[in-house]
């Protein structure tokens, strides 16, 4: 049975499971971008995460509870001031892991994660809002043009 077996150990003890966790969540936060093997990148998603939501309230109590996680003061203070405002308004789900391929070496599955507000690529390769189209908005569109059809052929009989 699989009870209470909810985090991934990743093959290591608690302490060097927690730092490595935290460096690679400062590393995330600093770069915006960095590539591991798919499972850390899962485990460093459940972990950073809860703290990117934290930053949304800019209290001095807040930075200490992520500071107590991350233990690097650049990454905190580029949380707070950077990242936390372009996040304000989005209600979850501030990283993406897209999957690489396997690793020449051992053949580990790799995997990308970002940052989703900081991908320049994505953001400005996304869609504007197409406009709503109904079905019952094509009979007028219809008529419309069949008018100005009319009236030029009129003129020409009237000459």
């Amino acid at each position: 049975m699989r009870h209470n077996k909810a985090i991934n150990h990743l093959g290591r003890q608690s302490g060097h499971r927690k730092a490595l966790l935290a460096n690679m969540a400062s590393s995330l936060i600093l770069n915006k971008r960095i590539v591991t093997t798919t499972a850390k990148a899962k485990a460093l998603k459940m972990y950073v995460e809860p703290l990117i939501t934290k930053s949304k309230e800019d209290t001095t109590h807040s930075r200490r509870v992520v500071f107590s996680y991350l233990k690097d003061k650049a990454a905190v203070s580029e949380l707070f001031r950077t990242i936390a405002p372009k996040i304000a308004n989005r209600p979850g789900g501030y990283t993406r892991v897209l999957h690489l391929g396997f690793r020449q070496g051992d053949a580990a599955d790799t995997s990308l994660i970002e940052l989703v507000d900081f991908n320049e690529a994505a953001l400005a390769a996304a869609p504007k809002e197409a406009k709503k189209s109904t079905r019952r908005g094509g009979a007028k569109k219809a008529a419309a043009k069949a008018e100005p059809a009319e009236a030029p052929a009129e003129e020409t009989k009237a000459e």
